[in-house]
């Protein structure tokens, strides 16, 4: 359950692939270029003989120019590492679908943080094995749109290679690899990588909420719906980026969308935190805890309440629209993001004391006990 509504800026046509709908289901998901110049400068005198030499001429071959990437055989090698995933968004009954990759035998995967946003139950299938195993989130960074999931019951899954996302260049051949369409068997798409370091805005299909991305891979690569929270490979097969959105125009050249991914070596960071166990503002760590309202931004400062969800703990405890939330346990509060990072190291069943104003000017503090809610 969010606390925070979606904004409604206008933006850019930048689509997130991740999860794809089928009938009574939603669909949601997908500069720097340093260039090393050596000259060598000529010392006129000053050196002796055995410095300067004589006049060498060397003549420099260029390496051969790689094969074409086999698309078909790392294919081969890497669908077994991944995984199909499947959500539901409860109590409205909706479905959507997206991908994962395996980083460890024993059951942890990487996928796409909209992939698993709102969802209640989440259920993941093993491509290698069709295996099906209930999942459970372990953290997530939505501002990076990346995820960490458990597969309860899993041991012995095969795993993706991991390769470094720093050692990418323009024109490096890539394929992106998952669960295109939510048929549960991935599709691969080849193509190469042209840009290292790209911002856009994504608009997540399932609820139309939009969220800016930066240090984003570039790929010429169409990447469709349901792929989001899959593989983009090397030409070696090792994992360099995760699928998380694709561009709605087409490219005038051959017709190709483009798609986008987070580089692997930041996503790895995230995955590194949420394994030991620290929370920070933008890393969400184990199970979500919600107040159950509605917010947006207040003209006062702060995070007015929209809407206060019937059943739900803001609900509980008296909370109405056009109060503003100003302060929790003393922490200011100057805005609906504010207010969902502070509840971001918060816990299920963990005790918060707001300080609201009233639209009338008068003021009071709450004390709120947080319920357990789906990823935010």
């Amino acid at each position: 359950m969010s606390d925070e509504r979606p904004q409604n800026d206008d933006v850019g046509n930048v689509d997130v692939p991740g999860r794809v709908g089928r009938t009574g289901r939603t669909a949601a998901g997908v500069l720097a270029v340093l260039l090393a110049v050596v000259v060598a400068l000529g010392l006129q005198g000053g050196l002796p003989h055995w410095v300067t030499g004589p006049e060498v001429t060397e003549t420099t071959t260029a390496p051969p120019p790689l094969p074409p990437m086999d698309p078909v055989a790392i294919a081969r090698t890497v669908e077994p590492e991944l995984v199909n995933i499947n959500v539901s968004i409860e109590p409205t009954g909706m479905g959507a679908a997206g991908s994962g990759i395996v980083l460890s035998a024993d059951g942890q995967v990487l996928t796409s943080h909209h992939v698993v946003k709102g969802a209640e139950v989440i259920t993941v299938g093993d491509v290698g094995t069709g295996a099906q195993f209930p999942a459970t989130v372990l953290g997530y960074d939505s501002t990076a749109d990346i995820a960490l999931l458990s597969l309860n019951g899993a041991e012995g899954l095969p795993s993706v290679r991991l390769g470094a996302s720093s050692a990418l260049r323009l024109g490096d051949q890539i394929m992106a690899i998952g669960n295109a369409g939510g048929t549960g068997h991935p599709t691969a798409e080849p193509g190469t990588v042209t840009s290292l370091n790209t911002s856009i805005v994504a608009r997540d299909a399932a609820d139309l909420s939009r969220k800016a991305l930066t240090g984003m891979l570039e790929l010429d690569a169409p990447v469709a719906s349901g792929q989001s929270g899959g593989a983009v490979v090397d030409r070696s097969g090792a994992v360099v980026g995760v699928v998380t959105a694709a561009s709605g125009e087409l490219t005038r050249t051959d017709g190709r969308a483009t798609g986008y991914a987070v580089p692997i070596d930041r996503a790895m960071e995230i995955v590194r935190q949420i394994r030991s166990g620290a929370p920070t503002d933008t890393v969400h760590i184990g199970p979500t805890a919600t107040l159950g309202v509605l917010t947006s931004d207040a003209a006062i400062g702060g995070a007015r309440v929209d809407v206060s969800i019937y059943g739900l703990p803001a609900y509980a405890a008296g909370l109405t629209a056009g109060e503003v939330i100003t302060a929790v346990d003393g922490h200011p509060v100057s805005s609906a993001k504010t207010l969902k990072y502070v509840l971001n190291v918060r816990k299920p069943d963990d005790t918060v004391r707001l300080d609201l104003t009233e639209p009338d000017g008068s003021r009071r503090v709450v004390a709120v006990v947080l319920a357990s809610g789906p990823p935010n």
